[in-house]
């Protein structure tokens, strides 16, 4: 495919609303590419190569040779089948057949090898045995990309677990499998799990950071951008420490996420759902975040832009970096919601010390025509964003404005008007009880009693208020025409 033309994929793509990244991002591939492991490489390769014009091939290429260090067939069908669409006359655009059968046979014998061997636990009744058996093979299911049965697996090594820090493994695992399977429900329910008081948050402790982001992955997958942002603000500072290039890291969680994602996920989840104060206290003076902002300072300053108020910087700078978020496999979907939700923050927040402004005046705050201004501002004010009218003939935006004196006169006759409807409702009773108008309960006092007793009363909403209250009233006068 030349640099600068569009392959009939790419086409497809955009004829489908899925978007298309035409600029080169900001970051290099190779190393980008290298803070991450396991089978997120092949999914975010996979993805960059689908959606970027200028990088497909060097990704695509890069996402066959992961995907053949690896043993998950499947994705590395799905790979070749990008590649054939995207750069048919490319020598990966054919599947190694050598390949593919090799790595069949190995995995049925590795399979075959975990399954005889949990068989044999299970005959010698060693519940650890048997725990680590199934551990084994539902860390294989998940290699192979058999996420399914990887989720039965750890669901049947519960009853093996014997101790709490068993427990917190075989449910990590869980949260792990379910992240991959975008099953986030599951997420997080195992999160929660772990989060929960008792043994178990205990074990869990030094996975705290883990399960703060992958809750707020659950979170941001579901668009909830400001529990997304509570979580990823708060997520404990020792992950932004973890040597991702060192696999025995416990800290670190590169098979989901790095460091410098948190940053991205929780400086645009709060700058989206998060007013100037409390993008102050909770996110710029939090020193557990602090630790993460400092590896992307481009969102730390466009937090601190937003937050005095120079909207124009804060967007500018957002926009700059626009191409690297849609080539995130987990920002891409929501990433257009979260940039109108920013913009229309900082429009509202804008406009707040005004009664009236001129499109010329927002055009040229947010660097835009007034013709895009005021498709913008139609759009939030029928979306309810913007509580706000526009004036097309002197086009100005005009606040609401309500009048304080009337505003007290309709509080103050509404209260006059239910005084008065209680006053009425209470005279009317007390009328009718000197009236003798009451329903004996023999079984519990051989008396009368009040209406209040017996769930029948007429003002409370009884079942058969109204019938009984006009059979009352009609024996009442049947009783007196006797007289």
């Amino acid at each position: 495919m030349a640099p600068g033309s569009e392959s009939a994929y790419l086409a497809k793509v955009r004829q489908a609303g899925r978007p298309i990244v035409r600029d080169l991002p900001k970051f290099d591939l190779d190393q980008y590419i290298a803070n991450y492991k396991g089978k997120t490489r092949v999914d975010r390769l996979l993805l960059i190569g689908t959606t970027a014009q200028l990088l497909a091939p060097e990704a695509l290429r890069a996402a066959v040779t992961e995907a053949k260090q690896g043993k998950d067939v499947s994705r590395y069908n799905d790979v070749v089948a990008a590649i054939r669409e995207i750069l048919p006359g490319d020598v990966n655009a054919a599947p190694d057949s050598a390949w593919i059968d090799r790595t069949i046979k190995q995995v049925k014998a590795e399979s075959d090898r975990l399954e005889t061997e949990l068989k044999g636990y299970k005959n010698n009744l060693i519940k650890e045995s048997i725990r680590m058996g199934y551990d084994d093979l539902g860390q294989h299911f998940h290699t192979i990309g058999d996420l399914v049965n990887a989720v039965k697996t750890y669901g049947r090594m519960r009853e093996y677990c014997t101790t709490a820090s068993h427990v917190v493994i075989m449910t990590f695992r869980l949260i792990n499998v379910s992240i991959d399977q975008g099953n986030w429900l599951a997420v997080q329910t195992n999160v929660q799990k772990l989060r929960a008081p008792g043994q178990l948050h205990t074990e869990a402790q030094s996975l705290t950071a883990k399960l703060s982001a992958a809750m707020g992955l659950a979170w941001l997958a579901n668009g909830n951008f400001r529990a997304a942002a509570q979580e990823f603000i708060w997520t404990d500072p020792r992950m932004a420490q973890a040597r991702l290039d060192d696999p025995s890291d416990a800290e670190a969680f590169n098979e989901v996420m790095t460091p410098n994602d948190i940053a991205v996920y929780g400086g645009l989840c709060a700058l989206a759902s998060m007013d100037r104060n409390e993008l102050l206290e909770q996110v710029l003076d939090n020193s557990k975040f602090r630790s993460y902002l400092e590896l992307e300072p481009h969102i730390r300053r466009a937090i601190t832009f937003f937050v005095s108020s120079k909207f124009s910087a804060c967007l500018s700078i957002l926009d700059s970096y626009r191409s690297d978020y849609l080539l995130d496999i987990h920002l891409q979907r929501h990433l257009g919601e979260l940039y109108f939700q920013i913009r229309s923050k900082a429009i509202q927040q804008y406009f707040i010390p005004f009664s009236r402004v001129t499109f010329a005046a927002l055009a040229s705050a947010f660097d835009t025509d007034e013709q895009t201004i005021e498709q913008e501002l139609t759009g939030m004010i029928k979306g309810k964003h913007l509580d706000a009218r526009i004036d097309l003939v002197d086009r100005v935006l005009l606040a609401k404005t309500s009048d304080p004196r009337r505003s007290v006169h309709e509080d103050a006759l509404q209260t006059a008007k239910d005084y008065e409807r209680t006053a009425h409702l209470r005279i009317l009773k007390i009328e009718m009880l000197n009236a003798g108008l009451e329903v004996a309960d023999k079984a519990k006092s051989g008396g009368n009693t009040s209406f209040e007793n017996t769930g029948l009363d007429p003002f409370h909403g009884g079942p058969s208020a109204s019938n009984w209250l006009s059979e009352g009233i009609g024996r009442s006068l049947r009783s007196g025409l006797r007289e």
